[in-house]
């Protein structure tokens, strides 16, 4: 399967998000200016669906 978290961190930093802390386990805190949300990211994204998932949650049109 592929690894989807190297694309999704370089997509959400060319929207200006940044990231805010380490969150449990293998979870990043995301603040998105976009829509001013944090969003919740998993170090180990495997499914694009997920990747699609959190891209809207931030208020990104982008898909994979």
């Amino acid at each position: 399967m592929a690894d989807f978290y190297r694309e999704l961190v370089a997509i959400l930093r060319e929207h200006g998000c940044t990231l805010v802390r380490k969150g449990k386990g293998s979870h990043e805190i995301w603040f998105s200016p976009v829509n001013g949300r944090h969003v919740t990211v998993p170090r180990t994204t495997k499914s694009r669906h997920t990747v699609n998932d959190v891209l809207k949650q931030a208020g990104i049109k982008k898909q994979l």
